[in-house]
């Protein structure tokens, strides 16, 4: 019995789930360091989704990061707030982002950028993604490597089972 629960197991996480671990701080405050997930391969994604994605500029890592822009989209961030095709979008993921300190004195959150300044066209290429971390100042995301394409992408996050008081279902 107990071979064939470890037969299922292993059969789920090689064709259905993904499991993954955080490094570093760029999805803070969603994820910290060392919380561990799961993702569903092969999953629709969305907008705001959490993936899992193959680093396109660091072969054999493995990233974390949100989606923004889906295909076809154009992407823009002026005075901390975040356009799709020209029209203001909700980021409340980000709201308890910001430290006091640089509400203070005023500091953007998220630098101005449109994908033509980032040298990446003017739209989101078709079967490819715009990713982004949640501590915008801290995350090597889109702005710097470009689209994802959609085969980079391992999996949709979907649960974070570590540590056990921070479980959550996304």
């Amino acid at each position: 019995m107990a071979l064939v629960f470890v037969g299922i197991v292993t059969l789920l996480f090689t064709f259905v789930l993904a499991n993954d671990q955080v490094s570093g701080p760029s999805m803070q405050p969603t994820f910290e360091g060392n919380d561990r997930v799961i993702a569903l391969r092969h999953g629709h994604v969305d907008r705001n989704d959490v993936v899992i994605l193959n680093a396109p500029d660091e072969p054999g890592v493995l990233y974390i990061k949100r989606v923004i822009g889906l295909p076809g989209e154009t992407v823009e961030s002026k005075n901390d707030v975040m356009y799709i095709n020209g029209k203001k979008i909700a980021q409340p993921y980000l709201k308890n982002s910001l430290m006091k300190g640089d509400e203070a004195r005023g500091d953007l959150y998220t630098d101005d950028f449109t994908l033509q300044s980032k040298g990446l066209g003017k739209k989101v290429p078709a079967d490819s993604y715009f990713v982004m971390g949640d501590h915008r100042d801290d995350s090597k995301d889109s702005r710097m490597f470009g689209y994802v394409k959609r085969s980079a992408i391992v999996g949709v996050v979907k649960f974070r089972y570590w540590p056990l008081n921070r479980l959550k279902g996304f």
